[in-house]
């Protein structure tokens, strides 16, 4: 893969960026302090706007890396960024790479996740060169399958008790799609 971090991505309604300073408000404000968005991640909601900024500070410190990729999800109609999307695990030997992401609930429903991952999918295939992308979602969590497969990800089974997130242990569904069907959908 030719890594290239984490650079600034649009689509029709989204800028794809890197997280910055002043985006601290709206991440605690938009999703990062909601129990109902965190329910099926592996971190706590934020207490405050400070861990926020701690959050974007650790952000901005791995998206040094040209293999970090990390995107606060922005609404150009709002101009704050409503969620993140980002490369949670890889594996540069088989150009394997997993995504995960997290979207304010006041934007669920409304295409968005599939609209920024789509865009996503498309810079690390056709850019970065990866092979495969997968992602994976708590067995309790459908509406996040439900975005693996707009993508065009196919189920690839479940892995029972793998994870751990703030539901305790818990199964979890396995999504990926390979670049030569990203490619042969493109056509």
């Amino acid at each position: 893969m030719e890594h290239k971090g984490t650079v600034r991505l649009e689509t029709e309604r989204l800028v794809l960026r890197r997280l910055a300073p002043e985006d601290a408000e709206a991440v605690y404000r938009n999703w990062a302090s909601d129990g109902e968005v965190t329910r099926y991640l592996t971190w706590q909601p934020h207490e405050s706007a400070e861990v926020s900024a701690a959050f974007i500070r650790r952000m901005m410190e791995e998206c040094e890396a040209p293999s970090a990729y990390n995107w606060g999800i922005e609404l150009k109609a709002l101009g704050q960024v409503i969620g993140s999307i980002s490369v949670v695990h890889g594996e540069e030997d088989i150009g394997a790479l997993e995504l995960g992401w997290a979207l304010g609930r006041a934007w669920w429903g409304r295409g968005i996740m599939p609209e920024a991952a789509e865009r996503v999918l498309k810079f690390l295939f056709e850019e970065v060169g990866a092979n495969r992308i997968a992602a994976r979602h708590d067995v309790d969590n459908p509406k996040s399958g439900r975005v693996m497969q707009k993508l065009g990800m196919r189920h690839e089974g479940t892995l029972r008790a793998s994870a751990r997130n703030n539901r305790g242990i818990v199964d979890m569904e396995v999504y990926a799609i390979l670049r030569k069907d990203f490619e042969e959908a493109a056509l």
